[in-house]
């Protein structure tokens, strides 16, 4: 079972249908592919509804791609976390995902 260990978490009123442990932008969007990011969300949630957003400390996302332990991450266009290319930091991974849909520590 992962884990999660969130320090700070705030609410963003919600842009569009936010689904559950992916990156969130400030905006209550979905991120674009390496776009900045405010943090994760931890359920879904509707359009206009306050989205909770995991934004200091360990969250649990949903892995994109396969991604290494300890690999830093970026967001993609579903706010999945990747490995890290020429985006903007999102975090780091401290679960290794071997495939898209598993559940890392970031």
């Amino acid at each position: 079972m992962k884990t999660e260990i969130p320090l700070l978490t705030l609410s963003v009123l919600a842009a569009a249908a936010l689904s559950g442990r992916r990156f969130v932008t400030t905006a209550g969007a979905v991120p674009a592919a390496g776009a900045k990011v405010l943090g994760v969300t931890n359920a879904n949630y509707n359009l206009g509804e306050q989205a909770g957003v995991c934004v200091l400390g360990v969250a649990v996302v949903e892995a994109g791609a396969a991604v290494a332990l300890d690999d830093d991450v970026q967001t993609d266009a579903a706010g999945r976390a990747i490995t890290k290319a020429a985006g903007a930091l999102a975090g780091r991974a401290l679960d290794a995902a071997t495939a898209a849909g598993q559940f890392i520590r970031v």
